[in-house]
């Protein structure tokens, strides 16, 4: 029988454990431009290993999951992070997992809003990307390069989501 998760809101504390929220930090804003733009230095640094690894950027066009939907599976990224930045205008979930003795621990789920991105450190058990609602566009940033850099991790029994008030 599928366990039930909790959806909370994305937090850059909530979710530091993991990596970074990828959002408009007031902390980080610097006046360029001749004063005309405001720019978010630094919010997050990729992060590649391997010799012959680049960085590189994608768009992934993710397919809106259909609720409850149930988390079977968790994957990682050993030798590099990886991170998603909304295109669509569209709230996404992202759930994330404690790493226990090399395998996901009971994973944790948040909405992120519009405006919002994550970067998943290297290492960090994840669910593959969970467009809601509709088709949705995300600008992802990771590792390309020699090695296998995915790990895949299935669960003996399943969590649910449940539909997420958006």
């Amino acid at each position: 029988m599928p366990i039930d998760l909790p959806i909370r809101l994305l937090t850059a504390s909530d979710f530091a454990p993991f990596g970074e929220v990828i959002e408009a930090n007031p902390s980080t804003m610097r006046l360029i431009n001749g004063g005309t733009t405001e720019r978010f230095h630094a919010l997050f640094a990729p992060e590649v290993a391997g010799e012959g690894a680049r960085v590189i950027v994608n768009i992934f066009r993710g397919q809106p999951r259909v609720f409850p939907y149930e988390i079977g599976m968790m994957e990682r990224h050993p030798f590099g992070s990886q991170s998603f930045s909304p295109l669509s205008g569209r709230p996404f979930l992202v759930a994330v997992s404690p790493d226990e003795d090399g395998k996901p621990g009971q994973p944790q789920v948040f909405l992120a809003s519009p405006h919002q991105g994550v970067n998943y450190r290297r290492n960090t058990w994840h669910h593959p990307l969970m467009a809601i609602g509709e088709v949705s566009d995300f600008l992802v940033v990771d590792r390309d390069g020699p090695g296998n850099n995915l790990e895949e991790y299935f669960f003996e029994t399943p969590f649910m989501i449940r539909e997420p008030e958006i």
